[in-house]
Parts: structure tokens; C-alpha cells; sequence
């Protein structure tokens, strides 16, 4: 009953009122559990004066960063840019952004929505399709940023032919959603090689 999850909140000041709690289920692949803990860990980002009132205030991107999931994510900025709903364009995030973040991580999420959002995060400029320089980047996320990691003109040139190769259906030179989403059903290697929210 509440006692019980407010004692799973550690007292009071923390506890989600009832009924966004089962709004919160139906919206999300998250069980009672999960939220509640979910909304635990976001309060405790958020300065000591600001925690009662967690559901309302967003937390900056700096403070999402230090979340262990995404503290060695090599996509760490594009999640907070596709999760984050701020209209200030800061990468802020509301509870409720944060929650469908942890969804979407969740194993409980269906690959569909998983690799929905992976396209999104690759989508580096934004435009709805996977193009060479989104490939470029999402390769350099992927191998590091050092010196003697990265790959040569040559060697990107022919890992971006061979993805486009095995994932440009339509021959566009571009990869799009659909496209994307058919290689990662097809391919299960391919996606756990996207360890980031596959």
C-alpha cells in the first residue's frame, strides 16, 4: 500500500501521488518498481531544495550526464537531445522525459521502439534519413575520438559503402527508417553491436 511505497521512497517528500504512477505504467514498458526508483534517482539529481517538487522542474543536462548509463555512452549528447523535450534547445530534462528514457532502455522495450530511437540518435543533423555524414559520425562515436582508433579516408570510405550495402534497400544513398528498422530485425549481430539503448 503507500506505507509501503513511501518506505521504498525513503520517507516522505518523495513519494509520486497514485495516480501519475499508473499513468506512468500504461505510458511506459516501466513496472510500479521501476518508476518509483526512477523517481528516486531523479530527485537525487536535482539540489536538496528542488526534490519536493521533482515532477515539475527539470533537470540540466550536466546532471543527466553523471547517470551511470550514460556516463560512458559514447551517444551520451544526442540521448539527452532526443529524449529531452526542453524548449529552450538545452538538452534539459523533465521527470517525465527522463522516464521515457529509462523505457526506451528498458528490456522490457520492443525493438521497434528501441531501434526507433537508435535511428533518431543516429540521425546526428536531424533530417529523417541516415546519410554519409551521419554515418561518418555515428562510426567515429562508435571507434573513439583517438588518434589511433580512428579510421583512415580509406577505411571509412569502405565501412560506410559496405553499411550502405547492406542497408540502402532503395538505393538512395541514404539509409531511412524503415530501411533501418529491417536491418536490425534482420541482422540481431548488428544490433547488439548497438549496445546504446538496443
Amino acid at each position: 500500500g503507500a506505507e509501503a511505497a513511501q518506505a521504498a521512497m525513503g520517507g516522505s517528500g518523495s513519494v509520486l501521488p497514485r495516480d501519475p504512477l499508473s499513468e506512468y505504467q500504461e505510458l511506459t514498458f516501466l513496472s510500479k518498481q521501476e518508476i518509483l526508483l526512477a523517481y528516486k534517482r531523479f530527485s537525487e539529481l536535482l539540489p536538496k531544495e528542488e526534490r519536493e517538487n521533482a515532477c515539475s522542474v527539470r533537470v540540466p543536462k550536466s546532471q543527466i550526464l553523471t547517470l551511470p548509463e550514460l556516463r560512458a555512452n559514447p551517444f551520451q549528447h544526442r540521448i539527452c537531445r532526443v529524449f529531452s523535450t526542453s524548449d529552450a534547445g538545452d538538452d534539459s530534462m523533465s521527470f517525465e522525459d527522463f522516464l521515457d528514457m529509462l523505457s526506451v532502455f528498458s528490456e522490457s522495450a520492443t525493438l521497434d521502439i528501441k531501434s526507433h530511437y537508435a535511428f533518431c540518435i543516429f540521425d546526428f543533423d536531424g533530417d529523417g534519413t541516415l546519410d554519409r555524414k551521419d554515418l561518418e559520425k555515428l562510426v567515429n562515436c562508435l571507434t573513439g575520438e583517438g588518434e589511433e582508433s580512428r579510421l583512415n579516408n580509406a577505411e571509412m570510405e569502405q565501412l560506410i559503402r559496405n553499411i550502405l550495402e547492406e542497408s540502402d534497400i532503395d538505393k538512395d544513398g541514404t539509409i531511412n527508417l524503415s530501411e533501418f528498422q529491417h536491418v536490425i530485425s534482420r541482422c540481431p549481430d548488428f544490433a547488439s553491436s548497438f549496445k546504446i539503448v538496443l
